[in-house]
């Protein structure tokens, strides 16, 4: 009873927060991002596969391409034939696709909760890892997204990176956790299971106002109910919305994939259910807000259906 009744009123809670009706207006900025597989760098994809996605993206809110460009070396080295068509992919979106970036999605698993991975809390780490953002930027590309996780709240090693990398990249983005649905919840979670999964809203703060750009990954949530997911979409939109800067790109994650495992269903983390959850969370906290979009993960798991979803519900086209 002591962790059914808590678990009951939160989730409660949430369904509450999938109510009413989102204000008008509170639609796409035209500041949306796509997260791209590797195939688009190593030589798999063709100058049709370009026409094609220029043809996808045409009439959208997508400005942002995170292509998949890594993984990163646990020293933090990035080897350069893990890219080889990166310049040609750049060249082709910026043909067919006039004002779209191509960001380098770099990222990969962190000490000390992974055994083997990169430990930030060295130094020479950190800087190998600068060295890699200068690479990427030198090859072509217009920025770079950084996806290390896991990442634990509180991580100074982390915000010392991010600095370091300011001047080292035109456009600096990440890919964030999940804020805390409930006070301390990352402490309490990471307790009970050795993986805290969550941000405190401070800490998520600090990070958004090191970066140019900010993209809640607002899946895997463990909800089993569409009107509960959204309902959690609608509160992290509202969390990040209180302490990211006016002047940061703030993305809300969209499900574009359909895993059924521990922390994810399929049948309840929809498109429609977290475009909701978004145009709610937005409506209450900052409607107005323009740096503000959603990243839709991701290319190769992508239905007709979730981009009809997010052409409709969010775009605004049919």
């Amino acid at each position: 009873m002591l962790l059914l009744v808590p678990l009951l009123i939160a989730e409660t809670a949430l369904r509450v927060n999938y109510t009413g009706d989102p204000k008008a207006g509170t639609y796409s900025r035209s500041r949306d991002a796509l997260w791209l597989g590797h195939a688009w760098v190593d030589g798999r994809r063709t100058d049709a596969d370009v026409t094609a996605l220029a043809a996808r993206l045409a009439d959208t809110g997508i400005r942002d391409l995170y292509v998949h460009a890594g993984p990163l070396e646990h020293n933090g080295t990035l080897p350069k034939s893990a890219y080889p068509k990166a310049r040609w992919l750049i060249t082709a979106v910026h043909r067919k696709l006039p004002g779209v970036r191509v960001q380098a999605w770099l990222g990969d698993e962190l000490a000390p909760e992974k055994p083997n991975a990169m430990h930030l809390e060295k130094k020479a780490t950190r800087d190998a890892v600068v060295a890699s953002a200068r690479q990427v930027v030198g090859a072509g590309f217009d920025g770079v997204h950084f996806d290390l996780e896991p990442l634990h709240s509180g991580d100074r090693n982390y915000l010392a990176l991010l600095d370091a990398l300011r001047p080292a990249t035109p456009l600096l983005s990440v890919a964030a956790h999940q804020i805390d649905p409930l006070p301390a919840f990352h402490s309490f979670w990471g307790t009970a299971t050795g993986h805290p999964k969550w941000w405190s809203q401070e800490y998520f703060g600090q990070v958004a106002r090191r970066v140019d750009q900010i993209a809640v990954m607002s899946y895997d949530t463990m909800q089993p109910l569409q009107s509960l997911y959204g309902g959690y979409v609608a509160q992290q939109t509202s969390l990040a919305l209180e302490v990211t800067p006016r002047s940061t790109d703030l993305l809300m994650g969209l499900p574009f994939y359909h895993e059924n495992r521990f922390g994810h269903w399929a049948h309840a983390e929809t498109v429609p259910a977290a475009v909701r959850g978004v145009r709610l969370g937005l409506s209450r906290t900052d409607p107005d807000r323009a740096n503000f979009g959603v990243a839709l993960y991701v290319d190769f798991a992508a239905t007709e259906a979730d981009w009809t979803s997010y052409r409709k519900d969010w775009v605004r086209t049919s």
